[in-house]
């Protein structure tokens, strides 16, 4: 495997996960939006898990979703997906950092060691597809009801947290591309360490007339 390709792929596996804890925690999914509402002093910004209300003088309040079976279904389904990357990642990085060539986790057997760093690649994958689908599902319910002019309630524009999330998923699937790719590029010298050659019997026949002709040039002094 390319050792330039898997440290490339460990850094953006490990920096996609960083953006996607980063992501979970920041609390601008949407913010309200000042566009045809006549109160402007105050701002209501929500992400997963609270909503919270800040003023012009910068006194805020925030409360937590009371229940979370009364929530709607794409913010529930949101969650889950976003946990789900989280624990992807994380076993993403233990599983390439013990198949990476220069670590000495798993001793010389490349072979596995190629297969754990694959496995990696494949988890940092699915990391970046469950990012992705969390916040281009909650965005799309954003856009939605912006743009419905029958809608009743607060309109909301996608927030910071939204766009950390979109990098964290490009992240996670450069870095697990390329680690998969950089298991493909292993040749068969890398994978076996004494590589198996067959006998040949011709070979053999011809092996014992060249050792006698070889040790007639010398007497018998050559050997004490």
């Amino acid at each position: 495997m390319n050792g330039l390709m898997e440290m490339t792929a460990l850094f953006l596996g490990f920096a996609g996960w960083i953006l996607v804890n980063v992501s979970l925690q920041d609390q601008y999914w949407k913010e309200s939006t000042t566009e045809g509402s006549v109160i402007t002093t105050s701002t209501i910004y929500e992400n997963l898990w609270m909503s919270c209300a800040s003023d012009s003088t910068g006194i805020y309040n925030c409360r937590d979703f009371p229940s979370l079976l009364a929530l709607p279904g794409y913010i529930q389904a949101s969650r889950a997906l976003m946990i789900a990357a989280i624990v992807f990642g994380t076993f993403g990085l233990v599983a390439t950092l013990v198949g990476m060539q220069c670590t000495k986790i798993g001793g010389e057997n490349y072979v596995l060691k190629g297969r754990i760093a694959a496995i990696g690649g494949m988890l940092f994958v699915l990391q970046g597809l469950c990012t992705m689908i969390a916040i281009s599902w909650y965005a799309a319910n954003i856009t939605q009801e912006f743009f419905d002019q029958f809608y009743p309630g607060t309109k909301y524009e996608i927030g910071e947290g939204l766009y950390i999330g979109w990098s964290s998923a490009t992240l996670s699937l450069c870095g697990g591309s390329c680690l998969m790719c950089a298991c493909k590029l292993g040749t068969p010298d890398e994978k076996t360490q004494y590589p198996y050659q067959p006998p040949s019997w011709g070979n053999g026949r011809s092996a014992a007339p060249t050792s006698q002709s070889a040790a007639a040039q010398y007497g018998r002094n050559a050997y004490v």
